[in-house]
């Protein structure tokens, strides 16, 4: 069977990288994260401070690739049928009918997330695991693709809900948004003295350069990259080594093996390879674990932070030639 990446479907996905870069400047990165999480039908946690074009950066993907979008701003009082939808009586036929919620789209932005209640929080869980949601005891499927993209502050925690580690658990990559260079940021001051509008994305020359379609046949040869046995034992090991870092109360779960599993196979066929090398691993292990371990109390005192127990896993566990 041949496992080659079809160079048509990769261009097409590239050629995404740069539709975004006409409105967003400078978060290579964290687009092809997303697309990744894409091909491997997961969810991401972006983390950073206000002002770093995260909601840009959504919205300009789904432009680019021809998907709906829509953008929930999580609140305190914000209630779970806010988010999913809910049953309304209609007095015209006396019966109840379904509002559907903004999670029926393609790309969900949760803005904020840790700032709403776990009650709302969890609300999410069967969206993003089953891929559906249930109202009174029915499921309605959610459509396809379905990513959730939620979004946290790491500098303001007053009144905030940190997402327990059965939800965090839930996101395949967890990336964080550094603030831009000096020169993307002169460049998107320039951007803006030349009439840019954040709000007019077409105005901007964002077009839809891949479609469902192209994502669906992209999936489908992700599936068929070749892992080798050496690989798989080497991505279990690493993830092995952080249930027994004296740093950690919490390793990375099963759960976690798969998710860099997948991830690294869809790094591997973005990369024009139908096989994954440990390479591939090492790449995606620091986006796809570091919201799966939890620092001890005492470790986190010292200064020590989950990046630095995965780099030291890395580092010592034996890689396979």
């Amino acid at each position: 069977m041949d496992t080659t990446p079809s160079r048509e479907l990769r261009t097409a996905l590239a050629s995404v990288r740069g539709e975004v870069g006409k409105a967003v400047v400078g978060q290579d990165s964290a687009v092809t994260s997303l697309l990744i999480a894409l091909l491997c039908s997961g969810h991401v946690l972006l983390e950073g401070v206000p002002g770093v074009a995260k909601t840009l950066l959504v919205r300009s993907l789904a432009a680019s690739l021809d998907l709906s979008d829509k953008r929930v701003q999580f609140t305190p009082d914000l209630m779970p049928g806010d988010v999913t939808g809910s049953l309304v009586y209609d007095a015209r036929t006396a019966e109840f009918s379904f509002r559907e919620g903004p999670v029926f789209t393609h790309l969900m932005l949760a803005d904020e997330i840790n700032r709403t209640p776990p009650k709302t929080q969890a609300s999410l869980l069967e969206a993003m695991e089953e891929r559906q949601v249930s109202v009174d005891g029915e499921p309605r499927p959610l459509p396809d693709p379905f990513m959730v993209i939620a979004t946290q502050n790491p500098v303001e925690h007053e009144g905030t809900y940190p997402l327990p580690e059965a939800q965090l658990d839930r996101f395949l990559l967890k990336v964080v948004l550094p603030l831009p260079e000096r020169d993307h940021e002169i460049e998107v001051l320039a951007r803006h003295a030349a009439g840019f509008d954040p709000r007019d994305l077409a105005a901007a020359g964002v077009r839809p350069v891949a479609g469902r379609d192209v994502l669906a046949a992209a999936r489908a040869e992700v599936r068929r990259v070749q892992v080798a046995p050496e690989v798989l034992g080497y991505a279990v090991d690493v993830c092995r080594a952080t249930r027994t870092s004296p740093s950690l109360e919490l390793g990375v779960s099963p759960r976690g093996a798969t998710a860099l599993l997948a991830t690294s196979r869809a790094w591997a066929w973005l990369s024009g390879r139908g096989y994954v090398t440990p390479d591939d691993v090492k790449a995606l292990a620091h986006p796809t674990l570091r919201h799966r371990v939890q620092l001890r109390p005492e470790a986190e005192l010292e200064g020590v932070t989950a990046e630095s127990v995965l780099s030291s896993v890395l580092a010592s566990v034996p890689v396979p030639r």
